[in-house]
């Protein structure tokens, strides 16, 4: 999966991709932060990105990731989401 750093305003919700960003493999940067990424929320205006995500560094600066999601991630999502109502 692809993603790259993003710019996000939390009062009025405006996201952009970073000044200079590269794609970067998702994988990668959430080896880079130590698994510590939770998915904000969905995007559908800037193109080939499905989903917004922060991460947080051992200080705990935060950095904003667009990902493009696949299908994998998808359904990986999906279980976890049953199996914590028990429905798995």
């Amino acid at each position: 999966m692809k993603s790259i750093q993003a710019e996000y305003n939390e009062a009025s919700k405006a996201i952009s991709i970073k000044k200079d960003a590269k794609i970067e493999d998702w994988v990668s940067v959430c080896r880079r932060f130590n698994d510590d990424v939770s998915r904000i929320c969905d995007v559908t205006d800037i193109e080939d990105y499905t989903g917004l995500f922060e991460c947080f560094d051992d200080e705990n600066n935060k950095s904003f990731y667009l990902v493009k999601e696949d299908k994998a991630l998808r359904r990986m999502k999906r279980r976890h989401f049953y199996d914590n109502l028990g429905l798995a």
